[in-house]
């Protein structure tokens, strides 16, 4: 996930992903709603990772759950105040440096572990997630594999333009284990003039067939899949679910 030191998910492209791209989080809702479902019986806590704007958030809110929302981007986490307001608990959370509280389920879609530095903080993230989930507790996130990156390589540039905002993204995948995005927003101003901001950002691809093992250690039972419940994840992004077994 983004930090405050790395300027990934500034105010534009916060703002340009909360108004176009939330069809990644629409789309797993309704598993990732159905696969909680024994954590709303007890009223267990949810706790989201890389929450970004509140798309998801929003969604597990509505369907009665309690949640704390979480991401490293400020940006992010105001237009989430916005959009969700009090109905969800939204703090600012960087992996895998700060502690994690204890919750009886873990939510991270849009793949937020993939923007950590390496695999070694991947992998720490993974400690930290499997340490605070309380006994019982179910865990759900997405993650970009290393086919992923490879079925990626001549990923053509893509572009969006809307009334009032535009991007443009061009990729690249230099090494097996790393996906770059060079992303271009335009925004419009209240005065009709347009501002320009440019991110770069680098996706640690991983060896998801490690994932259960590393967990394992650590009484979480998981597998890797390519759905959440019954919907596809879009992008063919993997799913990872599981359960604390002590």
């Amino acid at each position: 996930m983004p930090t405050d030191g790395v300027p990934y998910y500034r105010r534009d492209l916060a703002l340009v992903h909360h108004r176009g791209f939330g069809f990644h989080a629409a789309a797993c809702a309704p598993g990732i709603i159905e696969f909680l479902t024994p954590v709303r019986a007890r009223r267990g806590l949810v706790l989201e990772l890389g929450c970004g704007t509140g798309l998801l958030t929003a969604e597990l809110v509505a369907a009665g759950y309690r949640v704390l929302a979480t991401d490293a981007s400020a940006a992010m986490l105001e237009l989430a105040r916005e959009f969700v307001g009090d109905a969800a608990e939204i703090r600012q959370l960087t992996l895998p440096r700060d502690p994690l509280p204890g919750a009886d389920a873990i939510v991270a879609v849009g793949h937020p572990l993939n923007y950590l530095s390496d695999s070694a903080a991947f992998d720490l993230a993974l400690v930290a997630i499997a340490h605070a989930l309380r006994p019982g507790g179910l865990l759900a996130f997405d993650v970009c594999d290393l086919r992923w990156g490879e079925a990626r390589r001549d990923t053509a540039n893509f572009a969006r333009v809307e009334p009032d905002w535009a991007i443009i993204t061009e990729f690249d995948v230099p090494s097996p284990d790393r996906f770059i995005r060079e992303v271009t927003t335009f925004v419009a101003n209240p005065d009709g003039s347009w501002r320009r901001d440019d991110e770069r950002h680098e996706n640690v691809l991983v060896d998801t067939s490690r994932i259960p093992g590393l967990l394992g250690e650590f009484g979480v039972d998981a597998r890797v899949s390519a759905s959440f419940a019954a919907e596809t994840l879009p992008e063919g992004l993997l799913a990872v679910t599981g359960h604390r077994i002590v």
